[in-house]
């Protein structure tokens, strides 16, 4: 997604951090306190917020944080697919105190902490799937070497699938792409749960995808033709035995995990042609550690993400990602991915400092004033939890990284004897 000569967002205030209060209860009537005000519990903060602290930074003190994205094409309309960046989640079924499907104890790592359709709610707009064979059919699983196991199964991929198809017919002008990490072998296998989940309907064939780097059609086409689901698989073989687009023949991507939080380097993913190659038109910027810490995604959404955009879109020739990627999206020390998300497409779009500021017809780079950066959006998205549940942690997430790994090790030797 092409922008030109853009100041990048590391010469902009990514948060305007305001001086937190030190009192416990919050100072506003219910529901209206503002961006970065003190709170005590999610009733305290307007829409659009939920009541957080981030003492991985050294807040501690609870205080109301976004929670909600602004679709870019409310301000930026008709414009093609891959010109806007949208918000996507890591694992989106990764879900923290999802109930185990198996009977067993779960240990695995997580991403996440609300439903699918919540997160859809809030604005995410890409969904990162991870599907396996088990017990005879297709299931959700955070697993090692294509094997899923019933300490790392989720659940039914349908049952997510059908939160997609819900969240699609309730609102038909919203667009979402599903890029899955594809261990499924069963004949057809893709095709039959995608036909059961009632997701045909929605389907973007792969007959019109744009190749070579030439751009996607209209949203506003997309949505006439109700072709408004995106499916990419990471098994080449798909596409031409189902007809399921190979992901990386139709965006690049930079490395994920460690790896891709590296300080001014953005290699690419070895599957992904060089970033900067233009061989496709969208490009997928991962931005999450190997390890997700619940606790330390805050910090990691407040500190150095707008590095790491810069230090991609220069890698990419001066290109925008159009899909960020990341974990607990929610978290942060005020606006997060959302105000990244945000700035990304205000200044490629109309060469405003944020998508607020965007007006329709206007030449690139006159912006409308958008008042206070603490103002909230009249617009409420999907349900947020109290500071407590959010602060909270699944208990394998209160081990350390190595212990994590070497339980599933052990477990994954065990079941292998």
């Amino acid at each position: 997604m092409e922008a030109t000569a853009l100041p990048f967002l590391v010469s902009i205030p990514l948060l305007h951090l305001l001086l937190l209060s030190s009192a416990a209860a919050a100072s506003c009537p219910p529901r209206s306190c503002q961006l970065l005000d003190s709170c005590s519990t999610a009733d305290d903060c307007a829409a659009g917020l939920y009541c957080g602290s981030c003492p991985a930074s050294g807040n501690v003190q609870p205080a109301c944080v976004r929670a909600l994205a602004y679709q870019p094409t409310a301000f930026v309309k008709g414009l093609p697919f891959n010109r806007y960046t949208w918000l996507v989640t890591h694992n989106s079924f990764s879900i923290v105190d999802e109930p185990s499907y198996t009977g067993v104890q779960r240990v695995t790592f997580y991403n996440q902490e609300d439903t699918v359709t919540n997160q859809l709610r809030n604005g995410v707009r890409g969904l990162m799937l991870d599907m396996y064979d088990f017990e005879n059919d297709i299931w959700l699983c955070h697993s090692f070497q294509g094997q899923c196991y019933n300490f790392t199964a989720f659940e039914p991929a349908i049952n997510t699938l059908k939160e997609v198809e819900e969240f699609l017919t309730e609102n038909p002008l919203e667009i979402v792409t599903i890029i899955i990490e594809d261990y499924v072998r069963a004949p057809k296998g893709l095709t039959k749960l995608f036909t059961d989940a009632g997701l045909v309907k929605f389907w973007y064939p792969i007959s019109e995808m744009p190749m070579n780097g030439m751009d996607w059609p209209s949203v506003t086409d997309m949505v006439a033709k109700n072709h408004r689901l995106l499916i990419f698989t990471s098994d080449a073989s798909k596409e031409a035995n189902e007809g399921i687009a190979y992901q990386w023949r139709y965006m690049v991507e930079n490395e994920s995990g460690d790896p891709g939080l590296v300080s001014g380097s953005c290699p690419n993913r070895k599957e992904s042609q060089p970033l900067n190659s233009r061989y496709a038109s969208l490009f997928l910027q991962n931005y999450f550690p190997t390890i997700p810490v619940q606790n330390e995604a805050c910090k990691e959404h407040s500190v150095g993400f707008a590095e790491m955009v810069d230090a991609c879109y220069r890698a990419a020739g001066n290109i925008m990602p159009n899909f960020l990627a990341v974990n607990f999206y929610m978290r942060s020390n005020g606006g997060g991915v959302f105000d990244i998300q945000d700035r990304i497409n205000g200044l490629a779009l109309c060469g405003c400092s944020t998508i607020t500021a965007c007006q329709a017809g206007a030449p690139m780079g006159v912006c409308k004033n958008t008042g206070s950066p603490n103002r909230t959006s009249t617009n409420s998205g999907g349900t947020y939890s109290g500071y407590v549940q959010l602060s909270g942690s699944a208990s394998m997430l209160h081990f350390s990284g190595h212990l994590v790994v070497k339980l599933l090790i052990a477990l994954l030797i065990s079941y292998s004897l």
